[in-house]
């Protein structure tokens, strides 16, 4: 990996992005219209509230990056806009996590407003600090990031990239302790749970709910979470195709 190389591919990314304004008002408001459709289902349950937009403000950066990075890449392979750009000093795994770092910014921007509006206009109450409630979602964005170049590698149309999210995704969603708590399901349902990294991220979520101060089991599944990005970085790198066929 090449430091310069790496900067100059972010930039070029970010760039893209800033002036993609549909892509940037899918990554600000939809969370926020989600959260707010949640706020007003349980603005008579406000604990119930507290704890779905909790795992929500996890699980929305990570379908919404999934989605968004999939797609993406998937136009850089199929106008040729890789294949030109491999021509070049940039390897394979600059360009991967030139797209991980930049849509990590992006999450940022996106966990940061939606978490402002979670707290701050819908009252949602943690025991700990927002602060870390934001550096999770960021860390499970860049997990769809990075999961969303890896089944971009498999798809060749805009379409079969989309059908990828039900399958990642949508499993993940089921099994990570939102509906049931993970120690509750059948032995082998919980099993799938704990190699699937959003029960991970989920689970951070939850701590960072109930205690205080940050607890070695939210730093534990924080850094799994970071471990799956990296493998899944890597993997993206190892199937990634020049074009389309």
């Amino acid at each position: 990996m090449n430091l310069r190389i790496l900067t100059v591919t972010t930039g070029r990314i970010l760039r893209q992005l800033r002036h993609d304004r549909r892509t940037i008002a899918l990554l600000l408001l939809v969370p926020v219209v989600l959260l707010t459709l949640l706020y007003f289902m349980f603005d008579d349950q406000p604990q119930v509230f507290d704890r779905i937009a909790l795992v929500m403000l996890g699980v929305f950066p990570f379908i919404i990056m999934f989605l968004v990075t999939s797609i993406a890449m998937l136009r850089e392979r199929t106008t040729g806009t890789l294949e030109r750009l491999l021509t070049t000093p940039l390897n394979k795994v600059d360009l991967l996590f030139g797209y991980g770092i930049a849509f990590g910014i992006a999450a940022a921007a996106q966990a940061a407003v939606a978490s402002a509006v979670a707290y701050w206009l819908f009252g949602l109450d943690t025991q700990g600090s927002p602060a870390l409630v934001i550096l999770i979602a960021v860390v499970n964005a860049v997990l769809g990031v990075a999961l969303g170049l890896l089944c971009s590698a498999f798809a060749r149309t805009e379409f079969q990239a989309v059908q990828f999210l039900p399958v990642v995704a949508f499993p993940q969603i089921m099994l990570c302790g939102l509906f049931v708590a993970r120690d509750q399901m059948v032995g082998w349902l919980e099993a799938i749970s704990d190699v699937l990294p959003l029960s991970y991220a989920v689970e951070a979520l939850q701590e960072v709910g109930v205690h205080t101060d940050p607890t070695g089991t939210m730093w534990r599944d924080l850094a799994i979470v970071a471990g799956a990005v990296i493998v899944a970085l890597v993997l993206a790198a190892a199937t990634l195709r020049r074009r389309t066929a």
